[in-house]
């Protein structure tokens, strides 16, 4: 049997970025904003949270040029990193961003912010036909239901949630309800799926990304008012959270991979659910902060360093441009 060697790289800056490297730089986006939400919980010095935000969002425009500097070489090569499923989340993610920078920029400069959140409602439509375009080509495999299509197809949730900060009520509502209704179907599906057959171990980091829209739904209907809702899905985080804490030897069984970004979102995205909840929740919305303050870092440090030795792109048969 022979085996084909890797493709070389070449030579040219950033042919061939990995998708991958976006999951940890979404989960360092939504750590920011739930310090920013922390600090006024607990009355801390508001630079503190303006730091984080200020250093990740250099982070995030960094990796948005290296992913655009790829796309700019040759845009068909996006579709090929839809092809696998690390690029899906991935590339997914990398759009999610969008939604996070423009929540960053809102409560300080709304105006610019709004032309963020556009241009990722924009980005965000273009790559679910890209999605849908690569699922009705290749093969019955790829259109299997994995925890990533929440990224894909419920992330416009994270926009709803930053329209609703920014002002655009009407928006943030019709949003709210269709991610809803998709949320609702990925999770049908996923347990149906998971109750006939089991996880592979390098795939089950991925399970975390269920907690995430839950977090971001109950969010944005506390946002709205919506209370019953958004307590009913704050209980939906606390047995997903609690679930994975006993499971997590399972989950980690396969070792670190690149795929524990998947983590990094939902642990920032909970706690600022439960910091915004208040009340009894303050204390564990705590808890989960610090917890999400010391693992995400680390977690993205080690992607980080693959990236930056080329292992990572290597790891997750990233496309070249």
């Amino acid at each position: 049997m022979a085996f084909k060697a890797p493709e070389p790289t070449p030579k040219g800056l950033w042919r061939r970025t990995p998708p991958a490297v976006f999951p940890p730089v979404l989960g360092l986006l939504a750590l920011g904003l739930a310090w920013r939400r922390g600090v006024a919980q607990f009355a801390l010095p508001p630079g503190f949270a303006d730091l984080v935000l200020g250093a990740v969002t250099a982070l995030a425009l960094f990796a948005l040029l290296s992913y655009a500097v790829k796309l700019a070489r040759r845009p068909g090569v996006v579709l090929e990193d839809l092809r696998i499923l690390p690029g899906r989340a991935g590339v997914s993610a990398a759009v999610l961003c969008l939604y996070l920078l423009a929540g960053v920029f809102g409560p300080i400069a709304p105006e610019q912010a709004r032309p963020i959140l556009l241009l990722g409602l924009v980005v965000h439509a273009a790559f679910t036909a890209a999605l849908i375009h690569v699922f009705a080509t290749g093969p019955a495999e790829q259109r299997r239901v994995t925890p990533v299509w929440h990224l894909s197809f419920t992330g416009w949730i994270i926009a709803a949630m930053v329209a609703l900060s920014l002002g655009l009520s009407d928006l943030a509502r019709v949003l709210f309800w269709g991610s809803l209704l998709v949320a609702l179907g990925i999770w049908s599906l996923s347990i149906q799926q998971f109750a006939r057959e089991s996880v592979p171990a390098p795939l089950r980091p991925l399970l975390a990304i269920h907690l995430a829209p839950a977090a971001i739904l109950g969010i944005t209907a506390q946002g709205f008012g919506a209370v019953g809702i958004a307590q009913v899905f704050t209980l939906i985080t606390a047995a997903g959270l609690v679930t994975a804490l006993i499971r997590l030897r399972w989950l980690t069984a396969a070792g670190f991979s690149p795929l524990w970004g998947a983590f990094t979102f939902p642990m920032a995205a909970t706690a600022n659910l439960w910091l915004m909840q208040g009340g009894i929740w303050r204390g564990p919305g705590a808890v989960l902060l610090i917890a999400a303050t010391i693992a995400v870092p680390v977690i993205a440090a080690k992607i980080f360093k693959l990236w930056a030795s080329g292992q990572l792109a290597l790891k997750t048969n990233a496309a070249i441009a």
